[in-house]
């Protein structure tokens, strides 16, 4: 079945703009699309390699050698001038979430390279996808290790294999192109400042636009022969266009004077580094070539502005990314020089509406608003008896403690608590059963030592042989869940201590952001419990929840510890390998239906075993301690709220320190 045609894709014309640009020059370091579910952004990428020029490729070579200029080091070579070639299309290679590292960077068979002393290596999807296109689909789901491996070989154009002291390098020129649902967790800034380009993708609110998407779809499956072939003139006739523009690429000029109006525009929006401009630099060039144009202008650069800079200005994960046109305007108008041919509205390129002009009243990229922080909002009552309710914002987030989960685990890759991992110091050898993980040198060559007359050794090599191999056992670090189970009741709603309580919550689902950890949020008031916001990756949807948290009513504290041990017992069913975190913010009050306290003893029980840290919120001079008499029944960790912040730990600890000196 042939694939979705190109051009039969409907509107998105900033992605079909950003994958245009980077097919014409994957030095621009590849696009990431950033949209909600269900908008055809895998359509568009999987469309999009039917449209690159074929390759001459070097028969027989894995790593796709083009036969005019092959790699002088290629694995697979050295291949000699005028070396049998053949012709093939460029190559659309997925990278599936789950994939292992070797999987996507090769392997080398240890048992060859200690027994006969020679490498030999297989490759893995980086060179599948040498001089094409690497798809990872909801990339911000991929480890991050993984993303950094891809962006790495994206950004020097060769991917390296280091095994025991073994070592390969390939060419890996490829356009790199991601797509994620920023609902389900977004990517560290410092992952996506290595992404090129990035484009933010929604579904038309337009009817008629989305009639037209669903006629096309249902006549692509009733027929998908004849649907591409109804837009194969399209669709030859856009790729005509990248090919002329990839050859007119090394011909066009960047001007001083559109220089310095990328590094005002960079230095406008007060990006870190100089990736932005140099990344803007790249994007304007490709924009002249596919306008067809010999020299770099003022359009070319607030294009290239657009695309490359929005996901560049967010400083923690609860920014918002996006860019002010007005700003973007300002800072073009600040660095132009007095006479600019080029400033105008340009023809986006050649082919049918392909490029970047946008139609009246339609959202630049990236001009998002403002982050749900920023915006506190009154919520009114919601009927249900729990008594009066308001809503307070927060304060400015801090560096927080670090808490950790006790003992070692085995769960997901991650920055929080001790865990037996793929990576990470080794701390021994694992057991002869397991055949997976990285090598251990020394205790495989011990394992197979004994064995070496029986084998008939007779030259220096050492025989080895697959029973003998040995992997090493690694400490890490794990991500955890961290469940935040919060008093929204009465008791909690002075306007400063509900403030406070949200700055701190705030600031730990920050450090859970960047230790990788998932969150849930469980709340509590009136007579009941609720699960907020089920376990996610996703910090902002809980930043956003808890932003918008009412409060009145009593304390139903046996109800909130009920629902945490609820939303636990679920989730060890569904990811059992990560450990949980839970973190009570109460001051420890339980006023909610009969015997309360005896009631919230009670169900204290039920999270026995689970690491839990108090956060006591009581404040005042006469204080009830009720909130650490609850983690004496927990078996938790007792932190006043005061106590969250590192600095304030830090500063205890040289306090001690110094009435001990």
């Amino acid at each position: 079945m042939k694939p979705y045609p190109f051009t039969a894709v409907v509107g998105m014309p900033d992605l079909r703009l950003a994958l245009i640009l980077s097919s014409i020059s994957p030095a621009v370091g590849g696009v990431l699309v950033r949209g909600e579910k269900g908008t055809a952004k895998s359509t568009m990428v999987r469309a999009l390699a039917g449209l690159l020029p074929q390759l001459d490729v070097v028969d027989g070579c894995r790593f796709s050698c083009d036969p005019a200029a092959p790699d002088p080091v290629c694995p697979d070579g050295p291949h000699p001038a005028g070396a049998p070639a053949h012709r093939r299309p460029a190559r659309l290679v997925e990278l599936p979430v789950g994939a292992a590292e070797d999987r996507v960077v090769g392997s080398l068979n240890l048992e060859k390279a200690l027994s006969e002393g020679v490498t030999d290596y297989q490759p893995g999807l980086l060179a599948a996808a040498n001089r094409g296109l690497l798809y990872v689909d909801e990339v911000n789901l991929l480890h991050d290790h993984l993303v950094d491996t891809l962006l790495d070989a994206a950004a020097m154009g060769r991917a390296t294999v280091e095994r025991e002291g073994v070592s390969v390098s390939h060419a890996a020129r490829f356009v790199l192109i991601g797509t994620m649902n920023p609902e389900e967790g977004e990517l560290r800034p410092q992952l996506l400042d290595r992404f090129g380009l990035t484009v933010e993708v929604a579904s038309s609110r337009e009817p008629e636009q989305r009639v037209e998407v669903v006629r096309r779809r249902l006549a692509y499956e009733a027929d998908p022969d004849g649907f591409a072939a109804a837009y194969a003139a399209e669709d030859s006739a856009l790729a005509a266009d990248i090919e002329a523009a990839q050859r007119l690429l090394p011909a066009v000029k960047l001007p001083d004077d559109a220089l310095r109006q990328i590094a005002e525009v960079c230095a406008s929006f007060e990006v870190d580094g100089m990736r932005a401009d140099i990344v803007t630099a790249r994007t304007a060039v490709a924009h002249a070539a596919w306008a067809g144009r010999n020299e770099v202008t003022t359009e070319d650069v607030r294009v290239a502005a657009r695309l490359a800079l929005p996901h560049r200005r967010r400083r923690n994960p609860f920014d918002a990314p996006g860019i002010s046109e007005e700003q973007l305007e300002q800072a073009l108008q600040d660095a132009q020089p007095s006479e600019d041919p080029g400033s105008g509205p340009e023809d986006d390129g050649p082919g049918s509406g392909s490029g970047s002009p946008r139609a009246e009243g339609e959202q630049p990229p990236g001009d998002q608003p403002a982050p749900p922080q920023q915006q506190p909002q009154q919520q009114p009552g919601d009927g249900t008896g729990s008594g009066p309710q308001n809503t307070v914002g927060s304060g400015e987030t801090f560096r927080a403690r670090v808490f950790r989960v006790k003992g070692t685990g085995e769960g997901e890759r991650g920055r929080r608590s001790r865990a037996i991992t793929d990576t990470g110091r080794t701390i021994g050898v694992q057991p002869p059963s397991v055949r997976d993980g990285r090598p251990h040198l020394v205790a495989t060559m011990r394992a197979a030592a004994p064995h070496q007359r029986s084998r008939g050794r007779s030259g220096p090599g050492l025989l080895v042989r697959s029973q003998d191999l040995r992997f090493a056992l690694r400490e890490g670090r794990e991500g955890n869940l961290v469940l935040f189970c919060v008093d929204a009741s009465g008791s909690m709603g002075a306007r400063t201590r509900m403030r406070e309580v949200k700055t701190a919550v705030l600031s730990l689902l920050l450090d859970a952001y960047q230790r990788r950890d998932k969150v849930g949020l469980v709340t509590f008031r009136g007579d009941s419990a609720e699960l907020a916001l089920p376990p996610t990756i996703s910090v902002e949807a809980a930043a956003a929840r808890l932003e918008g948290l009412p409060t009145g009513g009593r304390t139903p504290l046996a109800e909130g510890l009920l629902e945490a041990a609820r939303v636990l017992r679920v989730e060890a069913i569904r990811d059992p390998r990560r450990r949980p975190l839970v973190v009570l913010v109460t001051d420890g009050r339980a006023t909610s239906g009969a015997d309360a306290v005896a009631r919230s003893q009670a169900a204290a029980g039920l999270l026995a075993g689970v690491t839990t840290i108090v956060m006591d919120c009581e404040s005042g001079r006469m204080r009830l301690g009720l909130a650490a008499e609850l983690a004496g029944h927990l078996g938790a960790e007792h932190v006043p709220l005061a106590e969250v912040a590192a600095e304030t730990l830090a500063s205890a600890v040289r306090e001690h320190t110094g009435r001990a000196a």
